[in-house]
């Protein structure tokens, strides 16, 4: 017996896949108070790319979580994608 849960407007394409700078922007705008001021930009280097996460200021700490664990958190899902892809993602809060 398979379990389904609708998470309401979930980033998951068609193909089932996601970009990485779709779940960033699902995953904080699930933890701010305001997601309409979540943005993420995107800056594609040679051998990195750098996703820029953007929240109102009152929501900067919500991101980070008790000792950055929120963010770490983040960051690891991001880096096992990147790896996936054969690629390196960095992700800041600016």
């Amino acid at each position: 017996m398979a379990l389904e849960m609708d998470f309401g407007n979930n980033p998951v394409n068609q193909e089932g896949n996601l970009s990485m700078r779709e779940l960033v922007e699902y995953i904080a705008k699930a933890l701010v108070e305001d997601p309409s001021k979540v943005r993420v930009e995107e800056v594609s280097g040679p051998n990195s790319t750098i996703l820029e996460l953007h929240v109102a200021p009152e929501d900067v700490g919500r991101i980070i979580g008790r000792n950055g664990r929120v963010i770490n958190a983040m960051r690891t899902l991001l880096r096992v994608m990147a790896v996936r892809q054969g690629k390196r993602v960095v992700l800041e809060i600016v």
